[in-house]
């Protein structure tokens, strides 16, 4: 990535930037960071994954497109680098023992995202890491301040089956000198993020010790939370998501100086935040009185019982479940939290990007549920199409989809183009 980087005349040093990791939350942590600065005036480019339904929206201006023209030149020079300097046989950069080498997927479109920033002029760059941190593309950062958020077990063949081993992986987006806003974690990970903010002498804002949240109500229409002296409100269910947004708000006021982002950016900017697939309401045309349809992309342990309990406070127990989730993830936990609060479980197909074994997560789940209440429906729309037909036909029952954003992405494009 340093070579990619050093050939496109090192675009992700356009703008300043503020660098975020985790393993739950930092997608919304990112859509926040971002909605506040766009609030307070600023240009601000956002990079987060995996998209919903458009792949643009890894590459936005605030929480809009680039326009077409910018995400054309961009990518006119970024074929120009792939096809002229890249080479190794024309590239002075590459070693003999790099002969050979093709950059992947997620480097080149993280070239695209810094290329475009740098063709669209922005003042700040908003930045999510793809997959743990210290060998990720987009840590060739150097950040005003970095965002780790909580750290959980996952993608564990290739960051490491500890908490400590990932939590050492995050750790890596850590740079000397800069702040780090550090969420609440399990003890075995502080340790690794105290030890490594002293090793680089990074100051560290650590929750709740530097700041709490209280008076949090719940609607389905979002969450209101008071933090500091601010009475706030974001258009998202879910007391997880007042915590987020106490870490984007700590992330902004670290990063710039006092007073170039007010208290009115930080209101208007989480009350018109946009986070597709974050216990979002589907409403077809013309559907107003169906059941609640939500799609939520939790996909760890703990990010999938904090929506579960969230979808059961605000529509009831008993309702209708669609979940699949990818071959690495840990679809047992997840089944021990769902089995007993919904009256239907429909197990699918999670889109096909990652791999999945559907039918091994039908078994797992019907070990732990009553016979008959789970269903193995691989064909997504399908199950989504079920699902509509078994809430319609019962009470009316709320449905829920979740454990991939995968999974909700095809649930998206059912209701919208179906």
């Amino acid at each position: 990535m340093e070579t990619l980087a050093e050939l496109a005349g090192r675009p992700e040093r356009c703008a300043p930037s503020i660098h975020i990791a985790g393993s739950k939350g930092k997608g919304s942590v990112t859509c926040m960071i971002t909605s506040i600065l766009t609030a307070a005036g600023f240009r601000a480019a956002r990079y987060m994954s995996p998209h919903v339904t458009d792949i643009r929206e890894r590459i936005c201006l605030g929480d809009s497109f680039f326009d077409e023209d910018v995400y054309c030149s961009a990518g006119n020079e970024l074929r120009s680098i792939a096809e002229e300097k890249l080479p190794a046989e024309n590239n002075p950069l590459f070693t003999s023992d790099s002969q050979g080498y093709e950059p992947t997927f997620w480097e080149l479109l993280t070239l695209l995202f810094f290329l475009c920033a740098r063709r669209a002029e922005c003042d700040v760059m908003v930045v999510e890491t793809g997959m743990g941190g210290r060998l990720d593309s987009t840590n060739i950062l150097d950040p005003l301040v970095s965002v780790i958020t909580l750290i959980e077990l996952e993608h564990t063949n290739f960051l490491g089956n500890t908490i400590t081993a990932i939590a050492g992986e995050k750790a890596g987006i850590i740079k000397p000198g800069k702040p780090l806003i550090l969420a609440k974690q399990k003890d075995e990970a502080l340790e690794v993020f105290r030890q490594k903010a002293q090793e680089k002498n990074s100051r560290l804002y650590y929750f709740p010790e530097t700041g709490e949240i209280s008076n949090v109500g719940i609607t389905p229409q979002g969450t209101e939370f008071t933090f500091g002296a601010l009475r706030l409100s974001i258009p998202v269910p879910g007391k997880v998501q007042a915590e987020n947004a106490a870490l984007a708000i700590a992330a902004v006021k670290t990063a710039f100086r006092p007073g170039t982002v007010t208290d009115d950016a930080i209101r208007r900017g989480l009350a018109n935040v946009k986070m597709p697939a974050r216990f979002e309401k589907l409403i077809p045309s013309g559907a107003s009185a169906a059941p609640p349809f939500i799609i939520d992309g939790a996909h760890t342990p703990e990010s999938f019982a904090l929506c579960v309990e969230t979808f059961c406070m605000l529509y009831g127990e008993g309702g209708v479940l669609i979940f699949g989730c990818a071959a690495d993830k840990n679809a047992e936990a997840m089944a021990k939290t769902a089995h007993e609060r919904f009256a239907k479980i429909i197990i699918t197909t999670p889109g096909n990007f990652k791999a999945s074994e559907p039918s091994n997560v039908y078994k797992i789940f019907t070990a732990l549920a009553v016979k008959g209440k789970t269903l193995l429906i691989p064909d997504t729309h399908e199950a989504v199409k079920q699902a509509v037909l078994l809430a319609k036909a019962n009470k009316p029952l709320p449905v829920l989809g979740a454990g991939s954003f995968y999974l909700v992405s095809e649930i998206r494009k059912y209701f919208y183009n179906s």
